[in-house]
C-alpha cells in the first residue's frame, strides 16, 4: 500500500524478472518508510538431502576467526558459519550450565548441506583443517536432528546475554571477511579502553558480527549513555575505515540515525530524500527515522580519530 492509497503488486511466479526496477528490494529494504506491506508470497525451497555440522572450540576469538578465513581460503563454501567469543560463552555457561557449552574461549559452528556424498567428504576435510588449527572439543554431526542439537547452543546466545542483567546493545556491523580477525581483536581493545564488556557472536561466514556492548546502568545514567556513544563512535569509524558497514540486518531506524551521515555520502542521502519525497510527500509513513530532510542535509560527517 503506497502513501496515496494505491495498491502496488510486484514480483511474480518466475525465477527471473528484470521488468523494470527491483521494486521488491526497494520496498523490503525501506524500513516501512516508502510503503506498507500487506501481503507477501514466499517461494518454498526444498531442504537439501544431506546436512552436517561441525562444532569446535578455540583458545581465542581471533584464532576462531583465523579458522574461518582458512576454511574459505581452502575453497569451501559452508551454508552457515557462526562464531562466538569468550564473554558470550561464559554467559551461556552461567545461564545454561557448563555441561552444555563446549570448553574453550571461543566457539565455531560450521554447517554444510547438499548431496550426501559431497557433504560427507567436505565435513571430513573441514574437520581435518580444524584439527590442524588446534581446535578443541571438536564434534561432528550428520542429519537434521543431530545437527540441530549442536545448533541449540547458538540459538540461546542472545537470551543468555540478557540473563546477565546488563543492557545488551546489539550492533550488527559487517566487515570484509579479510578483516574478521581484526574486528575480534578491536572489540577487545574497545572493551579495555571504555570499560564495557563486549560480547561478539554471529555470522562469520559473511562478516556480519553482532558486537554487543553490555552496559550496567544504561537506562539510569546519562553519563553512561554518553560513554557508550563514544565507544560506538570508535566502533563504527573503524568498521567504515575497513570498508565495512554499520548495519547488515537491522537497518538504521532511530538507533543508528546518529551515524547515518558518517556511513553514507551526500549523494546517497539526497537520493534517499528524493525517493521518500516522491513516494511519501507528506511524511506519514514511519516518520522520524533516519531520512530527515532538514538535519541530514545540514549535518556534516564527524571526524573520527582512529589509532
Amino acid at each position: 500500500m503506497l502513501a496515496n492509497g494505491e495498491v502496488l503488486r510486484t514480483g511474480g511466479r518466475v525465477h527471473k524478472n528484470k521488468t523494470g526496477f527491483d521494486l521488491i528490494g526497494l520496498f523490503v529494504g525501506s524500513e516501512g518508510m516508502l510503503g506498507v506491506v500487506t501481503e507477501i508470497t514466499l517461494r518454498m525451497l526444498p531442504l537439501p538431502p544431506a546436512r552436517a555440522t561441525l562444532s569446535a572450540a578455540f583458545f581465542s576469538a581471533a584464532e576462531a576467526a583465523e579458522a574461518v578465513q582458512a576454511i574459505f581460503a581452502a575453497g569451501f563454501l559452508p551454508s552457515s558459519l557462526e562464531i562466538a567469543d569468550h564473554f558470550t560463552l561464559e554467559a551461556a555457561r552461567r545461564d545454561l550450565g557448563k555441561m552444555i557449552v563446549p570448553a574453550g574461549n571461543a566457539h565455531l559452528l560450521v554447517d554444510l548441506d547438499g548431496q550426501e556424498e559431497s557433504v560427507r567428504s567436505e565435513a571430513v576435510a573441514i574437520r581435518e583443517l580444524l584439527e590442524k588449527r588446534k581446535a578443541d572439543a571438536l564434534e561432528m554431526a550428520t542429519g537434521e536432528a543431530d545437527c540441530e542439537k549442536l545448533w541449540a547452543l547458538r540459538r540461546e546466545f542472545s537470551n543468555s546475554l540478557r540473563a546477565t542483567g546488563l543492557t545488551k546493545l546489539n550492533e550488527d556491523v559487517v566487515v570484509p571477511r579479510s578483516r574478521l580477525v581484526d574486528l575480534m581483536e578491536f572489540a577487545g581493545t574497545l572493551q579495555t579502553r571504555h570499560g564495557f564488556q563486549i560480547a561478539c557472536f554471529g555470522h562469520a561466514g559473511d562478516g556480519n558480527i553482532h558486537v554487543n556492548v553490555m552496559v550496567d546502568r544504561y537506562n539510569r545514567e546519562a553519563a553512561v549513555r554518553e560513554r557508550v556513544d563514544r565507544a560506538l563512535d570508535e566502533l563504527f569509524a573503524q568498521v567504515l575505515a575497513w570498508g565495512g558497514v554499520i548495519t547488515g540486518e537491522h537497518g538504521i531506524g532511530l538507533a543508528k540515525k546518529r551515524w547515518w551521515p558518517d556511513a553514507t555520502s551526500e549523494v546517497v542521502r539526497e537520493l534517499h530524500r528524493k525517493l521518500k519525497q516522491a513516494l511519501d510527500p507528506h511524511g506519514i509513513l514511519n516518520p522520524g527515522k533516519f531520512i530527515d530532510p532538514e538535519s541530514s542535509r545540514s549535518r556534516t560527517p564527524s571526524k573520527f580519530g582512529i589509532d
